[in-house]
């Protein structure tokens, strides 16, 4: 396990670089999102995706949400009709998850065997351009092992889990500590709030 301090105002093209290196080769990094901190990787890679399940000690394939950078991108993993756009133009970015229908390009570890994927555009400049620069959404799970709270800071990872991400970016305690809103769009004529 790497760890690396950032400070996301001035972020270096070095650090950077580095953690997309970590991600295109697969490889799990805990950092912080526009909710708290997170596990992310590569959501087309099998093997990264059965860490993140090692990693928070969750056994079997479990539905986790992708970050994407934008609209392109989210249109290239589910499918989005015109007032569904308009409807999420209006709530993002920012910290609000959406379930919608999926097309069936990504594994079915992610999804954990549904046609319903949940994806969020996060207002974060960080992850943005992370996301920008490997071309390819993240997965994105709290970084808690099953059942306990969510960590807002990544001291002493090693006492914590059993097995641990690759890279961790440390930016310090995070401020807010409340998961996402989830919210089911896939029909927009019946909008399901699953979560406040």
């Amino acid at each position: 396990m790497q760890i690396i301090k950032v400070d996301l105002d001035r972020i270096t093209q070095e650090q950077i670089d580095l953690i997309v290196d970590y991600l295109k080769r697969g490889l799990v990094i805990a950092c912080p999102t526009d909710t708290i901190y997170g596990l992310g990787c590569d959501s087309r890679n099998i093997k990264a995706i059965k860490k993140i399940n090692k990693i928070k000690e969750e056994k079997g394939s479990k539905p986790r949400l992708i970050l994407v950078s934008n609209f392109a991108m989210l249109k290239k993993y589910c499918f989005i009709n015109f007032k569904q756009a308009e409807y999420l133009k209006k709530i993002w970015p920012g910290p609000i998850t959406v379930i919608l229908k999926r097309r069936s390009n990504l594994p079915d570890e992610l999804t954990g065997g549904l046609n319903s994927l949940a994806a969020r555009l996060p207002d974060n400049v960080f992850l943005t351009k992370i996301i920008n620069k490997v071309g390819f959404p993240l997965v994105s799970t709290s970084l808690n092992k099953k059942d306990k709270k969510p960590l807002s800071d990544v001291k002493n990872l090693e006492i914590y889990f059993k097995y641990l991400p690759d890279l961790v970016i440390d930016v310090g305690k995070c401020a807010k500590i409340k998961p996402s809103r989830l919210i089911d769009l896939r029909d927009i004529n019946d909008i399901k709030i699953l979560r406040k």
